[in-house]
């Protein structure tokens, strides 16, 4: 697991400092390596600091989750920023690859749904998804994309790129065939949303 620096947490928002921490554990360790305990003395702050932010463990994954389909979304935005229908639909699935190898467990969290639905999650992932389920029917209104329900399309597409960074990331494959299987995919991908003449 990496350690990050055990220095002293001084000033500033240590709300901020301990999801960065928490997610740089996530990453190392895994959900059961988190712990609000640990994260308080690795920041360098009292036992009961965290409990201020995140009233249990629950809530912290939960601030992750959030945290994870914000920035998420934030690279969706910038990649459908400019250019054709097909460069920004490609870009976002790049993007999406590219989140989805770089942040495995963070988006195994992102995805889970153990729990009640909590409101703020839906809110994130909402808002991480209208930029591609937008385009997509922004495509469909331009006669680019086939008929059907926007968000399902959407969500075939994610669960194509999330397989295919599983495979990636589980060295099924070497890394260097990573841009040829992309390209691949999304050119199925786009064939598959043309409309049928």
């Amino acid at each position: 697991m990496p350690r990050l620096s055990s220095r002293s947490y001084h000033h500033g928002d240590l709300r901020a400092e301990l999801l960065r921490r928490a997610e740089a554990t996530l990453a190392g360790a895994g959900v059961d390596g988190l712990s609000l305990r640990q994260l308080a003395r690795d920041t360098g702050v009292s036992h009961a600091a965290p409990s201020r932010h995140f009233k249990d463990k629950q809530a912290l994954l939960d601030a992750l989750t959030v945290a994870g389909f914000e920035r998420l979304g934030a690279n969706f935005e910038k990649a459908a920023a400019s250019g054709t229908f097909l460069e920004r639909l490609r870009a976002m699935a790049r993007t999406y690859l590219r989140f989805a190898i770089d942040n495995p467990e963070l988006l195994a969290l992102m995805f889970a749904r153990k729990n009640s639905p909590v409101p703020a999650i839906e809110a994130a992932a909402a808002r991480a998804f209208t930029v591609p389920i937008d385009m997509v029917a922004d495509g469909q209104a331009r006669g680019e994309v086939v008929e059907g329900e926007a968000r399902r399309i959407c969500l075939s597409a994610v669960a194509a790129l999330q397989g295919l960074a599983a495979i990636l990331g589980s060295g099924l494959v070497d890394a260097g065939e990573a841009d040829s299987l992309f390209d691949e995919m999304v050119g199925h991908m786009l064939d598959g949303l043309r409309p049928r003449r």
